[in-house]
């Protein structure tokens, strides 16, 4: 039997952490949250299963989850985010997989994510099929980025690709997505920043138009009804929004650049 540690990280994940954990009941004898300190009930309902728990100052998502994985009792990590939940078959997948046979050091497992998006559940937009490589050898890959982080690994994977879906409940409401929205585009747009990459004149003023016509027509937005209006209209204003906050840190940079070479007169 393979042994399975999963991995969890959180802050204020009070509406979305039980069911994460229920999901996974059975699957492991090690269970890890990584919490930043919420100020919520995560932390009580956390305490309610059998977790290892730990706060830690939030360091971004990468770094977060590399510590979690770090601190796993076993070699194989589940990542699972707080607003996330296995499905049954999705599950049984799993126990199978573990349960089967020894497995190579460079194997990997995928499976699909499914978005829930303010109570219904999304299957276009360019959100299904959203697969993830979610289990792997901690020793063979790490998390690297700063927002939409990915598994690196050291050298090649055998890639197995597992029947049922994770559940991603996403935004309960627009508001929430908006907000979100709001915090990834600076994030994003600081990491641009500091590549030195900056805003050209078609993705300042064609980029969300594109983005709105790939996910709408193309990926087929328009079949989930006026939820899949409103993700596609969000995600493309996003893509205007990081953009223009790059362009901002340009601006602000060159004028500092000249404050400091032009000083105000005492």
């Amino acid at each position: 039997m393979v042994q399975l540690s999963i991995v969890i990280i959180t802050y204020n994940e009070e509406q979305n952490i039980g069911r994460a954990l229920d999901s996974v009941q059975g699957l492991t004898d090690d269970i890890v949250v990584i919490d930043s300190f919420s100020d919520d009930a995560t932390e009580e309902i956390c305490k309610r299963y059998p977790t290892r728990f730990f706060t830690r100052e939030w360091q971004g998502y990468s770094n977060t989850k590399n510590f979690g994985n770090s601190v796993a009792n076993h070699d194989w990590i589940l990542s699972v985010d707080a607003d996330e939940a296995l499905s049954k078959r999705l599950f049984q997948s799993i126990k199978a997989m573990i349960n089967e046979r020894p497995l190579e050091h460079n194997e990997v497992f995928s499976f699909n994510r499914l978005t829930n998006y303010c109570g219904k559940w999304i299957r276009h937009c360019g959100w299904y099929p959203d697969r993830k490589i979610r289990i792997w050898n901690k020793h063979y890959g790490s998390w690297s980025g700063d927002i939409h982080e990915t598994i690196q690994f050291s050298g090649p994977v055998k890639n197995t690709f597992l029947q049922g879906d994770l559940y991603h409940y996403s935004y309960y409401s627009i508001h929430d997505h908006i907000r979100q929205v709001n915090h990834y585009t600076n994030i994003s747009a600081e990491s641009l920043f500091q590549q030195g990459k900056k805003a050209n004149f078609f993705q300042l003023h064609c980029g969300s138009m594109m983005k709105f016509i790939k996910d709408y027509l193309f990926r087929l937005g328009f079949l989930d009804g006026l939820e899949g209006y409103a993700i596609c209209r969000i995600s493309a204003q996003a893509v205007f929004i990081k953009y223009i906050k790059l362009n901002q840190l340009y601006r602000a940079r060159k004028k500092e650049k000249y404050q400091k070479n032009h000083p105000l007169p005492h």
